[in-house]
């Protein structure tokens, strides 16, 4: 079963579906892992009903931190804004579908962080945002 999730990794990182820049968008952060180098920067149009309309990343750094960013802008279009800010560090693993060390786990969670940062507005991004 691995190895189906490894693939999917690999095809989200080689091949990101929503990789890019939304302009005009109403949400933008951007952060970086400092073990690693890997950056992630976001970009999300919201509807007037509070939903996801549109989610772009952009960034460098290692296949998980790119493919976590590439299924987290998949899996939030179209979701209340509520319900994003809800996210959590398992639903991240959930859909890397894999094990992941400490270190592998910062480069997962960083767009997660990213996104949290962007959706509360906050000036920083920190660690505990993806508990």
């Amino acid at each position: 079963m691995d190895d189906l999730y490894r693939e999917v990794i690999i095809e989200h990182y080689k091949n990101p579906g929503y990789r890019g820049h939304l302009d005009p968008h109403n949400i933008f952060f951007a952060d970086n892992n400092p073990l690693c180098g890997d950056h992630i920067e976001i970009t999300i149009q919201i509807n007037e009903d509070e939903t996801v309309k549109d989610a772009r990343f952009d960034g460098h750094g290692c296949a998980i931190s790119q493919a976590s960013a590439d299924l987290l802008m998949e899996f939030i279009i179209g979701k209340p804004i509520e319900e994003v800010k809800q996210l959590n560090k398992q639903d991240i693993l959930d859909m890397l579908g894999i094990d992941l060390g400490p270190v592998r786990l910062k480069c997962a969670l960083l767009s997660l962080k990213v996104l949290k940062a962007g959706v509360y507005g906050l000036g920083e991004a920190s660690d505990s945002l993806v508990e």
